[in-house]
């Protein structure tokens, strides 16, 4: 392969995310994901934790934030989790109420109308916007929120 060619294969590894509390932040990725700590630092000057499922690594937390997520500013605009189907993203759109999460839509809904795919929209603890999908599903169950704009825009 020539230095020009891009890699044959390619996914996406884990995300790391800053965060302010990461006590709250590991409860909440456990909760909401069914994540598993893989491995935590504890010096106060450099707190983390890496959490997996299954054997591969997920998330990366690191505890060097203040404030909350600022989506005015350059950077990660919402993290994304697809699952199986619709019952899944149900699931966990009802973890995520017994929680108090913020949603940026009511509920499910499809990613475009008429879209098959779609799923629940909320932020985390400290404002990270994220999604739970499915490909399939939606068929005609739900109208999208915006006409004019992708649901995971969240405008």
């Amino acid at each position: 392969m020539s230095s020009s060619t891009p890699p044959r294969t390619l996914q996406t590894g884990h995300v790391g995310l800053n965060v302010t509390d990461l006590d709250r932040s590991i409860d909440f990725y456990r909760a909401v994901f069914g994540l598993q700590v893989t491995h935590q630092g504890t010096d106060p000057e450099r707190r983390y934790a890496l959490l997996g499922r299954d054997g591969r690594l997920v998330v990366t937390l690191w505890q060097q934030s203040r404030g909350t997520f600022a989506t005015a500013t350059p950077g990660l605009h919402h993290l994304s989790f697809e699952v199986e189907d619709l019952d899944e993203v149900r699931a966990t759109e009802h973890r995520l109420r017994d929680l108090g999460a913020a949603f940026a839509h009511d509920g499910v809904v499809p990613h475009h109308e008429g879209s098959a795919s779609g799923g629940v929209f909320f932020s985390d603890p400290d404002g990270i916007r994220l999604e739970v999908y499915t490909r399939t599903g939606l068929d005609g169950t739900a109208t999208a929120p915006h006409a004019d704009a992708p649901t995971c825009g969240f405008f």
